[in-house]
Parts: C-alpha cells; sequence; structure tokens
C-alpha cells in the first residue's frame, strides 16, 4: 500500500514542478518556425520562416525561444544577425534541417550556411544539420572547378554562447566555426562525415576566448579540431576523435602579422585510427605568432599514425612550399600521460624551426608503442626537451 504521505509530497512537487513551468514560458517569448509558415517536409524553402522566427526572437525585449518541432526542413543560407533587444534567445531544434541537394545554392554563397553574427547569449540545443556534402566532395576528388563550400554552423564577433545536443552531418567544409567570440560552450555535440571528405575540419577555432569543447565526437575526413590564430584560454576535454586528422594547433605562419595561440589544454582525448594525434604545425616562412602554454594530457592513441608532432615546415601535398625557417616561436609545451599505439614506426617528431627551436617542450609518463607491440621511435630537429617519468620511444633523450 503507497504512503499516502509519500504521495502528498509526490503530488506537491508535480504541481510545483507545473507552475514553474507555466511561470517560465510566460516570461519567455516563444515562436513556431511551422507557426510561421516552416514546412516539416524537406522539400519546401523554409528560409524565411526562420528568418522570420529570428527577427521576432531578436526584437523581443524578453528573453525567447525558437522551437523547431520534429520533421525536416529545407533551409538555403541563413544569417541570423544582432545586436537584439535581449541577450537569451535559444534555438530548441527537435528535427533536421537540410542543405540544398545543389551545393552551388550554398557553396558559393560567402562560405557559410547558418551563420550567426554579432549576438549575445545565443543557444542552440539539439537537432541536425545535414549539409548534403557528398555530392562537393565527390566533385572535389574528380574537378579543380568546383565551389569551395560552406560551413554547416559558424558564430563570428559572438559572446555567450551554448551549443548543446547538436548533431552536424556531412558538412560541405568545416562543420562548427567558433571565430571572434568570448564564452563559448560547445557540448555533448556529434559531428558526422566521411573520413574520405575534404576540409571537413569538425569544430574551428579562432581570435576567440574563453572557449570550452566538452564530450563530443567526432567523425571526420579533417582536423577533428582545429586551433587557428588568436585563439586563448581554450579547454578540450573528453573527446572521442576517429576517423580524421587529430586536434591540431594550425596551421600557423600564413600571415606575417599573425595572433599567437596561448593557454590551450587538451584532455582525456581518445584518439582512433586518425592520421594525427596531437598535433601544432606551421609554415616555412617569417612570422609574429607564438604558441605557448599548451597542455596536452590524459591521451589514449589507438593506432594513430602520427600520435606527437611539432611541424614547423609543414606544407600540403608539397605544393608551393615556402621553403624558408618558420617564425612561429613554439615554447611551455607539455605531454603528459599519453599512451596508445603508432601506427607508424616513429611515434614522437618533433621538426622544429631552425631560427626559433621549440622550448620548454615537457614530456611526462609517455608511452607508446607501434602497432601495440614493437619499440616506436622518435625523431627531434631544434628541440629543447625535458622528461619526467617513463616515457617511451626514449631516442631524443
Amino acid at each position: 500500500m503507497a504512503n499516502p504521505v509519500m504521495s502528498l509530497i509526490l503530488l506537491f512537487l508535480s504541481i510545483v514542478s507545473i507552475f514553474l513551468s507555466s511561470v517560465s514560458m510566460a516570461d519567455n517569448a516563444i515562436f513556431n518556425v511551422v507557426q510561421m509558415g516552416a514546412k516539416p517536409n524537406g522539400k519546401t524553402d523554409s528560409t524565411m520562416s526562420f528568418l522570420n522566427a529570428w527577427k521576432a526572437a531578436c526584437g523581443s525585449t524578453k528573453p525567447a525561444t525558437i522551437i523547431v518541432p520534429l520533421g525536416r526542413y529545407l533551409v538555403k543560407q541563413a544569417h541570423f544577425r544582432g545586436k537584439c533587444n535581449n541577450k537569451a534567445i535559444t534555438f530548441r531544434i527537435d528535427g533536421t534541417l537540410l542543405a540544398p541537394s545543389n551545393y552551388n545554392v550554398i557553396g558559393n554563397a560567402g562560405n557559410y550556411w547558418l551563420l550567426f553574427e554579432g549576438v549575445d547569449g545565443v543557444s542552440i540545443r539539439g537537432g541536425n544539420l545535414d549539409g548534403r556534402g557528398a555530392a562537393l566532395w565527390a566533385c572535389k576528388a574528380s574537378s579543380n572547378n568546383r565551389p569551395s563550400g560552406a560551413t554547416n554552423l559558424a558564430f563570428v564577433n559572438s559572446n555567450n554562447v551554448a551549443i548543446t545536443g547538436l548533431t552536424s552531418l556531412n558538412s560541405q567544409m568545416f562543420h562548427i566555426v567558433i571565430n571572434g567570440c568570448n564564452k563559448v560552450k560547445v557540448q555533448a555535440v556529434k559531428v558526422l562525415a566521411s573520413g574520405n571528405s575534404p576540409n571537413t575540419d569538425g569544430i574551428h577555432v579562432q581570435l576567440s576566448s574563453e572557449v570550452s569543447i566538452l564530450k563530443t565526437k567526432i567523425h571526420t575526413g579533417d582536423d577533428c579540431i582545429s586551433i587557428g590564430p588568436g585563439t586563448t584560454n581554450l579547454w578540450i576535454q573528453e573527446i572521442a576523435c576517429g576517423p580524421g586528422h587529430g586536434i591540431s594547433i594550425g596551421s600557423l605562419g600564413k600571415d606575417f602579422k599573425e595572433a599567437g595561440v596561448q593557454n590551450v589544454t587538451v584532455k582525456s582525448v581518445i584518439f582512433k585510427n586518425t592520421q594525427n594525434g596531437v598535433r601544432i604545425k606551421s609554415l616555412g616562412r617569417p612570422s609574429t605568432g607564438f604558441v605557448k602554454n599548451i597542455i596536452f594530457q590524459h591521451t589514449t592513441m589507438i593506432n594513430v599514425q602520427n600520435p606527437i608532432v611539432i611541424d614547423q615546415n609543414y606544407c600540403p601535398d608539397n605544393i608551393n612550399c615556402p621553403g624558408q625557417v618558420s617564425g612561429v616561436k613554439i615554447s611551455d609545451v607539455t605531454y603528459g600521460d599519453i599512451h596508445g599505439s603508432s601506427a607508424t614506426e616513429v611515434a614522437v617528431k618533433f621538426d622544429c624551426s631552425k631560427g626559433n627551436p621549440c622550448k620548454g617542450i615537457k614530456l611526462e609518463n609517455v608511452h607508446l608503442t607501434y602497432k601495440n607491440q614493437l619499440p616506436a621511435q622518435a625523431s627531434c630537429d631544434n628541440v629543447a626537451l625535458t622528461t619526467s617519468g617513463l616515457v617511451q620511444p626514449d631516442n631524443c633523450l
């Protein structure tokens, strides 16, 4: 027989929950894209319905929620601009947004499919973004006469952004870009694309500060996470990466006057069947750029071709290589508790600049094998190393 006191408590809590929910909804402006004309059939162009919902939410003086119900919505290039009258707008996506099947529609349209610019306090929760990029990937493989492609989702010059529970599929180019932003949290996101898809970086961060990327799975054809110039105070934790090209700082040194990268922590990452693990790369040319105060920690490598890499002579496909001395200064980089298997014999490669040798490079409890059974090797040029604990391979020490 049920306890009457407990039953009363549960009833009371239920009433309170309903009351708080109604109060919360009353305090928010709600805009449903279907009620504003969007069609969840995957065929009808719903772009204007999304833009009108944004215009209404942005114009609201109180917090606003844009609801995208279950269904498939065809959306062309959409630019969600600030500044808004409130700093709390949530996109609650229960359905899937589809890019046009013809990649030319958005492939040349400013390199973005869904762009948020100059916004503060925007949250994206749930949903799927399908960039339908496979046709463009095939075109890139067979022809040089093709558009560069569009990034699925980008935030530019924005603050206090949250992206939670989103799945980004088959982007034509980068999946998620954070550019010129402050205080961004990306959590429980999935990025899915073919391991052969070109230029489909999972998450790219540049010219941004106070960014965190947490509990995220990335399966793509380029860097799982790429870190560009001007990135400071970046925290990356609990990432599953693979296939892909690993987590990379760079490419740096593309411009002579270039902002540096500093205070980056990467920890608790599993790399599986990736081209690289943790990598820093710069072009061989003069630059004012730098990389400092970097921590790679608690990382597992499973059949990774290049688990630990600093490459200051980076030149994709060995085409138009600058052939100069890299001016990017790399210092204070710590590799701690990194273990697992390399798919190639050289598991650690430090190819640093002759003019600007790598300084303050620390290896702490690093144990990497070749094919999970044989001793691995290291290759070190122009680098000052210190070690603590067990370090294998140790032939550079």
